[in-house]
């Protein structure tokens, strides 16, 4: 085994398992070197973004490992900046293992955790949003998210914040060339048209900052909890949102004991539903300990699915129930509507005040009004999203509202400050802070342990 090649890394970029193909990934300056070791016929130099079918041998004994597809990707026009060379083979647990390890012997270093997208990073190839949308890309669990992914990573939020930063530049400018005239009676550029104009910007950075709550729900999910009486279809309406059996459902009351939950999309959109056990008076020690673990999601849900069950409408129990959830986002469910003879109900029954988000009546035996109530939580959840175009930007990591937060404050101080008559040299202490949010956003100033918690969360091989 040579010795390893510090700056050139390897890494399986696919998970391991059963599968049709495999990708194993050299970035470095030696990648091409290492890879014609192991694959002899490899024209040197390889024409690039051209795939070369080759036979890749063990560099021991010389004899075949695998048949292989090659690419070579030259810097700086590559994912990481360098020379990359992706090597397609079989599927497996087998191969992919057998050419990483070939692949260390002829002296690559295995690669850390996010090491491409690292390296892609300092090499200018990804500000530091596009490097996290690869990730959230890698991760994301519902269209709506992806989308938001799509668009961060060709740039969109990115641009947004350049902006910002340039909007706060110019701000810069305008009160330098304020200071340049202390002494005139009459300077070129008024106080009050620096503070319309900072006054501005706080109002564009908050206009940008209001899309944080949206972008939490779309990468975390609406946290969407199913409550109401003991045998009300709650379970059973958890399995068909979810679409397999992960509640278990029985006649007899009280089934639920804990709350599950699972993430399902539902119109493209993430939510996490919650199945929590019956709210009723019971002294069942299980039982009553179940009932306060519903309370606690409830008084944290985005949305609360309120079932109650076919002909039953809303008596005492009911009534004490949605008293202690006042205030919180409710949706009122009627289940097991196939078992109401006659006519259906027309909503709440009369003399319930509570102000319902809506009203839903289902059947989870026959499919009525599951698809209505799919299209129904977006909706109410996601609001003006469902609506928008999917490339308008939001802020989908704390890390991105913390930073325009810190900005906004910044600007917000500087601006009050020189409304109350504070010297502009003074004031003007605000404005590298913000900027400095700014940059660390985009990674224009990389902070190292921002870096390393962020790529530290990476696959092996992106």
């Amino acid at each position: 085994m040579e010795m390893p090649d510090p700056d050139t890394i390897v890494a399986v970029g696919t998970p391991p398992g059963v599968s049709a193909l495999a990708v194993v990934r050299l970035s470095g300056p030696r990648a091409v070197a290492l890879v014609k070791k192991l694959c002899p016929t490899l024209p040197s130099p390889p024409v690039p973004r051209r795939v070369a079918l080759l036979r890749l041998q063990d560099p021991d004994t010389g004899g075949p490992l695998d048949q292989v597809l090659v690419t070579f990707f030259p810097g700086p026009g590559s994912y990481t900046g360098e020379d990359l060379v992706e090597i397609s083979c079989h599927g497996g647990w087998i191969a992919p293992a057998l050419i990483l390890e070939a692949c260390v012997k002829v002296g690559a270093r295995r690669a850390e955790e996010g090491e491409f997208s690292r390296r892609a990073f300092l090499n200018g190839k990804l500000d530091l949003l596009q490097v996290e949308a690869v990730q959230d890309l890698v991760e994301g669990r519902s269209l709506a998210f992806h989308g938001a992914a799509i668009h961060q990573l060709e740039g969109g939020l990115s641009r947004r914040i350049g902006a910002l930063r340039e909007d706060l530049l110019g701000l810069e400018a305008l009160l330098v060339h304020y200071l340049d005239f202390p002494e005139e009676d009459d300077p070129p550029v008024p106080v009050g048209e620096i503070v319309a104009r900072a006054l501005t910007l706080e109002e564009t950075m908050e206009d940008l900052l209001r899309t944080a709550p949206e972008g939490e729900l779309l990468r975390e999910g609406a946290v969407t909890v199913l409550a109401g009486r003991p045998n009300s279809g709650k379970s059973s309406l958890f399995n068909a949102l979810l679409g397999q059996e992960r509640a278990i459902v029985t006649e007899s009351p009280g089934t639920t004991r804990d709350a599950i939950e699972a993430m399902v999309s539902l119109g493209g959109f993430p939510f996490r539903l919650v199945d929590t056990a019956g709210l009723r008076d019971s002294e069942e020690g299980v039982e009553k300990l179940g009932i306060e673990v519903a309370r606690r999601y409830l008084r944290g849900a985005d949305l609360i699915l309120f079932c109650v069950e076919g002909e039953g409408g809303i008596g005492p129990p009911e009534r004490r129930f949605l008293d202690e959830v006042a205030g919180s986002p409710v949706v009122l469910v009627r289940t097991k509507t196939d078992l109401v003879r006659g006519k259906g109900w027309g909503g709440a029954p009369t003399g319930t005040p509570f102000p319902f988000l809506g009203t839903v009546e289902i059947s989870v035996r026959t499919g009525k009004g599951l698809d209505a109530l799919k299209r129904l939580l977006p909706s109410l959840v996601f609001r003006g999203r469902v609506q928008q175009r999917p490339e308008v930007p939001v802020l989908i990591r704390k890390r991105h509202a913390e930073g325009v937060s810190r900005a906004l404050a910044e600007v917000r101080a500087f601006r009050d400050a020189l409304e109350k008559g504070v010297p502009a040299e003074l004031a003007s202490t605000h404005l590298r802070p913000a900027e400095t949010a700014l940059e660390e956003l985009l990674g224009v100033i990389p902070r190292e342990e921002v870096l390393d918690r962020l790529f530290r969360d990476f696959c092996i091989g992106k």
